[in-house]
């Protein structure tokens, strides 16, 4: 679900390990080399922009403008640091995170990460599955519970029975359902000016809003499922490649490996905070603009710029909530049965059959099934959905200090323990969610 060597051709790194005969083979042209050395990194940044990001994001704009654009400056280097170091966690030891902690760490460490994880997870699931129901009621009428079950049941079905190879090319190509925030964006009457200020001129509120929104904004651009997500799907790739070893057992291959690691997580995040830019930008020169400052959902906002943006704005918007949604929730569903199966020491992987590995499907979709019982229950799904984005935040300071230490550990990494600028940006990156944690409990306090 991930990497472009699994269907059926080579990619960069697996081409550079090919012995001097395939070496004589025709070169690929730079493109298509380029494109299918993207995997975890561009489907993890994608699914990063889900209906609770959406809304994240667009209640962020609403609520505070322009000025609050230039958070997607400061998340960019850190969500790819701490990204990369999950990739290469990963592809360095062959294990995700959940497999390092339970083979190098207390039990209690790893029982507490994970059952956060799952928490939090499921949550996001549910509030994402309410917001592409509430999206495709407004579009096509019924009840949104109807489109909830629908779209929760299809994600299991697909991620179970569909064969591998094929569901990482549908993964990909639901990646462009994002472009439709850009083309919302260029629907919309933007002052580009004042909306380069914000991007580039940081602006605090000493308000508790403030802080709630800064810590919602981290919280759903830097995300404990998408650590999980990476480092899983990195050792996924290892186990089924024919050329790949873990870089501890192998470490000839570092080199190749790290290159494309980093190529296709910086694009990957890139691509993904563009497109958050894009939703803010576009909430604040539409809603923020005409007085509407409070949005509670992906769906509200697209509901919202229908009368000041037009048919256009509202039916792209509400496409891409639908989009991204079924993009995310096998991402979240599968980083909980990662994280859990891992942990357990069960077979797992999305390139095992079903009979292969009962208990990490069945915990898949249990994570699914979940989340579509918390829409149909007495909770607010609008409330979860922007709180599952502050819980993230929360989560991640611990999971964050942990992948650090984890990676300074020359027993877990061998002589590939993260060192230099990305060792001080993964620290900068943990230090800046703490701080945001401790300023919105801070300004709770007040």
């Amino acid at each position: 679900m991930a990497t472009p060597d699994v269907s059926g051709t080579k990619g960069p790194e697996d081409a550079a390990l090919t012995t001097d005969a395939n070496a004589k083979a025709p070169a690929k042209a730079p493109q298509r080399t380029i494109i299918k050395a993207l995997g975890p990194g561009l489907i993890t940044g994608a699914s990063d922009d889900d209906p609770a990001g959406i809304a994240t994001y667009s209640q962020a704009g609403a609520q505070f403008g322009f000025a609050i654009g230039w958070t997607m400056l400061i998340t960019f280097p850190l969500m790819a640091a701490i990204q990369e170091i999950a990739g290469r966690i990963g592809r360095t030891t062959g294990h995700g995170i959940s497999g390092n902690l339970c083979r190098h760490y207390p039990n209690w460490l790893l029982y507490s990460v994970v059952f956060l994880l799952f928490l939090a997870n499921a949550i996001n699931i549910g509030a994402d599955l309410s917001a592409m129901g509430e999206a495709a009621r407004m579009m096509l009428g019924g009840p949104s519970g109807f489109y909830v079950v629908v779209f929760g049941v299809a994600s299991v079905l697909a991620i179970i029975f569909l064969d591998y190879k094929i569901y990482v090319r549908v993964l990909k190509w639901l990646t462009l359902s994002l472009f439709a925030y850009v083309a919302a964006l260029f629907a919309s009457n933007v002052p580009w000016g004042e909306a380069a200020m914000g991007i580039v001129v940081p602006t605090i509120v000493w308000e508790a809003a403030f802080f709630t929104t800064l810590l919602a904004i981290f919280g759903t651009t830097i995300s404990p499922y998408l650590f999980f997500w990476q480092a899983a799907e990195e050792a996924e790739e290892e186990r089924i490649s024919p050329t790949r070893q873990p870089l501890t057992k192998a470490p000839e291959q570092a080199p190749h490996a790290f290159e494309r690691i980093r190529a296709d997580t910086l694009i990957g995040m890139g691509f993904s905070n563009l497109i958050a830019l894009a939703i803010i930008v576009t909430a604040a020169a539409t809603l923020h603009a005409n007085g509407v400052t409070h949005i509670e959902s992906a769906a509200q906002a697209a509901e919202a710029l229908k009368p000041i943006a037009g048919d256009f704005a509202f039916a792209i918007f509400a496409l891409g909530v639908i989009g991204t949604g079924m993009l995310a929730v096998p991402v979240l569903a599968g980083s909980a049965a990662y994280a859990i199966g891992e942990g357990a020491k069960w077979s797992v992987g999305l390139s095992r059959k079903p009979n292969h590995a009962k208990a990490f499907y069945g915990t898949l979709a249990g994570a699914t099934l979940l989340g579509i019982g918390i829409t149909l229950t007495p909770i607010n799904p609008i409330d979860a959905l922007y709180w599952s984005a502050v819980i993230n935040g929360v989560i991640a300071v611990p999971v964050m200090v942990v992948m650090m230490l984890m990676t300074a550990r020359h027993k877990i990494m061998g002589e590939f323990t993260v060192r230099g600028p990305l060792k001080w940006l993964g620290w900068t990156a943990t230090a800046v969610m703490a701080a945001c944690v401790g300023g919105m409990v801070l300004s709770w306090t007040i």
